[in-house]
C-alpha cells in the first residue's frame, strides 16, 4: 500500500488530522487497531471552542453540535452533597439549543464563531471516524496495527502487525494514545509527574435516577461529602452517566476500593444501576522529550499526558494535529520548504508544557479541596455556602477556560516574524486578544454578518484594513513561491491596530505592519520555512 501520510491511531486526534490533510488535497491512510463499533473510553466530555472552530472550517461543526445531549439539556456544572442530595452551587452554561444566542454564561463573552460543545467521546469518536471513512482521499482501516517502521530520505515503510504487508508513506504520524508504539519507536521518552491522582471511571445506565434528584439536570454533577468526592457527567441526558470516583490519597490500590459502595455513596440513594464499562486510571503530567524523528511525528496523548480536566488532553491533541497538518500539506504540495516542519515542535512543545502545568495546578487544588470536605456539609447550610463559593472559584476557570482556548501564542517560532512586542499574558480563563505575531488571529464579526474565519478560508490570508495600502509585492512574492494566500479587505477594527495582518492557515498571526516589508520575498520565505 502507498500513501502520502500514514496516521497511526484513528481516535479524535487522528481522524481530525486525516480530515484536515485530506481537505488540503493529501492522500491519507489511517491505521486504527480497534474493530469498528468498539465503545471508546468515556473520559472526555468536552469539545473546546478552538476545536469547534476547526470543525467549522472542516464543515462538520453543526453535525457535531447536533449530537450528544438533548438540545434542551442544561450544560451547567452543579455542586451537590450527593447526586440525589442538596445542591449548594451551580455554574450556568446554556444548552446547545441556545449556545449561539445566550451570552449570559461565564463563557458567553468569548470572541468566537463557535462556542464550546459538551459531548461524550462515545458519540464524538465514531462521528469523526465516520467523516474520515467517507472522505475519498482517506483510507480508514480498522483492525490494523503497525508493528514497526523504517525511514529513509524518501519516506517511511511501515509493517502491518500479523502480516507481511508494508505501507509506503512519505510521512508517518503517531496519534496512538498514551502507550504510543510510535513514540517508543522514535525513541522519545515521557518525563514529568507520573502520579497526580487515581480515578475509577464507571459508565452506568440508571433509568429513573434523574427523577430522584432534588435539583434540575446538569451536564456535570460534582459531588462532595465526607465519604466520597466525584464528578458525574450526563452522557445521553436521560439514563446514562459516567462517574469519576476520585480516590483518596491513602487509597493507593484500586483493588482495595469498594467500587459499588463508592458509587452508592456518590449517588446518595439506593437506586439500581447497570455498569456498562469501567476503567481505573492514573492522572499524570508527562511530556515527551521530542515530538519528531525525521519523517515520523507524534501528536496528542502520544506526545503528552495530563489530568483530563475540561478535555485538555483531546483538545490540545487536536491543536497539535492542526499545527502540523498545514505545514505538512505545504511540504507535500510543494510550496513549503521541508525545514518548516522544525517549527512544529518549536511551537507546540512550549504550549503543551505550559498547559500541562495549568492542568496539574488545577488538579492539585481540587484534590486538596476534596480531601478536606467539612464533616457537616450535609447538615450545615453555612458550610455549604462557603464550600460552594470555593468550588465556583476553583472550577469556573477550568470549565470556562478562555485563556487556554484563545490566549496561547508561539513566541519561539522560526516561521513567525516577531516584531519585539511581547504577547499579552494569559491565565486559564482570562486573555487579551492581540495581533502580536504568534498570537491567535482575533475573531470579529464582519459588517455583512459573516465570521472573519469563514471569510479567511483555510490558507494564508492577508487582512488589509486600508485599501490604499499597496500589497502587490506580497501577493507577487507569494505567487512566485506558490504559497496559497489571498487578500481580504476589511473596515477598520479596534483590535487590529496595523493596516496589514498576515494570518496563517491555523489562524495564528505570521506578520503585521502598516506597509509591506522592504523585501516581501524574504518574509514569504520565512513563513514557508525557507529562510
Amino acid at each position: 500500500m502507498k500513501t502520502q501520510v500514514l496516521i497511526v491511531g484513528g481516535g479524535p486526534v487522528g481522524s481530525t488530522l486525516a480530515l484536515d490533510l485530506a481537505a488540503r488535497g493529501i492522500e491519507v491512510i489511517v491505521a486504527e487497531r480497534n474493530p469498528p463499533g468498539q465503545i471508546p473510553g468515556v473520559k472526555c466530555n468536552h469539545v473546546a471552542a478552538r476545536t469547534m472552530e476547526i470543525f467549522r472550517r472542516l464543515g462538520i461543526a453543526q453535525a457535531i453540535r447536533d449530537t450528544g445531549l438533548p438540545a434542551d439539556h442544561p450544560n451547567d456544572v452543579a455542586f451537590r452533597t450527593s447526586v440525589a442530595g442538596i445542591e449548594f452551587a451551580r455554574i450556568m452554561i446554556p444548552c446547545r439549543r441556545d449556545r449561539y444566542t445566550d451570552k449570559d454564561g461565564p463563557d458567553g463573552w468569548w470572541p468566537t464563531p463557535e462556542p464550546p460543545h459538551r459531548i461524550n467521546q462515545i458519540y464524538l469518536d465514531p462521528l469523526l471516524a465516520g467523516f474520515a471513512r467517507d472522505h475519498p482521499l482517506i483510507s480508514y482501516l480498522n483492525n490494523m496495527e503497525i508493528a514497526g517502521f523504517s525511514q529513509s530520505e524518501d519516506g517511511v515503510v511501515a509493517e502491518i502487525a500479523g502480516t507481511h504487508q508494508l505501507v509506503h508513506a512519505e510521512y508517518l504520524i503517531g496519534c496512538d494514545g498514551p502507550s504510543s508504539r510510535v513514540r517508543s519507536l522514535i525513541g522519545a521518552r515521557l518525563t514529568g509527574d507520573a502520579v497526580i491522582g487515581r480515578t475509577q471511571s464507571t459508565y452506568i445506565r440508571a433509568p429513573g435516577l434523574a427523577a430522584r434528584m432534588q435539583a434540575a439536570p446538569a451536564w456535570s454533577t460534582q459531588v462532595m461529602n465526607p465519604r466520597r468526592s466525584a464528578n458525574m457527567f450526563a452522557v445521553d441526558g436521560r439514563e446514562t452517566w459516567v462517574i469519576h470516583n476520585y480516590l483518596r490519597p491513602e487509597e493507593t490500590e484500586f483493588s482495595d476500593v469498594d467500587a459499588d459502595g463508592c458509587i452508592r455513596a456518590i449517588l446518595g440513594c439506593d437506586h439500581p444501576y447497570e455498569v456498562i464499562t469501567s476503567e481505573d486510571w492514573i492522572g499524570r503530567r508527562m511530556l515527551a522529550g521530542r515530538f519528531r524523528d525525521r519523517r515520523a511525528f507524534i501528536c496528542g496523548d502520544a506526545a503528552h499526558l495530563w489530568v483530563p480536566f475540561a478535555g485538555y488532553g483531546m483538545n490540545a491533541g487536536i491543536a497539535d494535529a492542526m499545527n502540523l497538518s498545514w505545514m505538512l500539506a505545504g511540504v507535500l504540495n510543494g510550496w513549503a520548504d521541508p525545514r518548516i516542519l522544525d517549527a512544529h515542535e518549536a511551537e507546540r512543545w512550549p504550549i503543551t508544557e505550559q498547559v500541562s502545568k495549568f492542568a496539574m495546578s488545577t488538579s492539585l487544588s481540587l484534590a486538596r479541596a476534596r480531601a478536606e470536605v467539612p464533616a457537616d456539609i450535609e447538615d450545615n447550610a453555612a458550610t455549604r455556602v462557603a464550600v460552594g463559593e470555593l468550588m465556583l472559584k476553583l472550577h469556573t476557570p477550568q470549565f470556562c477556560c478562555g485563556g487556554l482556548n484563545f490566549g496561547s501564542y508561539y513566541d519561539r517560532s522560526p516561521i513567525v516574524a516577531h516584531d519585539g512586542e511581547e504577547p499579552p499574558p494569559y491565565t486559564m480563563d482570562r486573555f487579551t486578544s492581540s495581533t502580536v505575531p504568534g498570537c491567535r488571529t482575533p475573531h470579529v464579526w464582519l459588517e455583512d454578518g459573516r465570521s472573519l474565519y469563514d471569510a479567511m478560508g483555510p490558507d494564508f490570508c492577508l487582512l488589509r484594513f486600508d485599501r490604499a495600502t499597496d500589497v502587490s509585492g506580497l501577493t507577487e512574492a507569494a505567487a512566485l513561491r506558490g504559497l496559497p494566500m489571498h487578500v481580504l479587505d476589511l473596515a477598520p477594527v479596534d483590535v487590529y491596530r496595523q493596516k496589514l495582518v498576515l494570518s496563517r492557515p491555523d489562524q495564528h498571526i505570521a506578520w503585521r505592519g502598516n506597509a509591506e516589508p522592504g523585501n516581501p520575498l524574504t518574509l514569504i520565505d520565512k513563513i514557508r520555512g525557507a529562510a
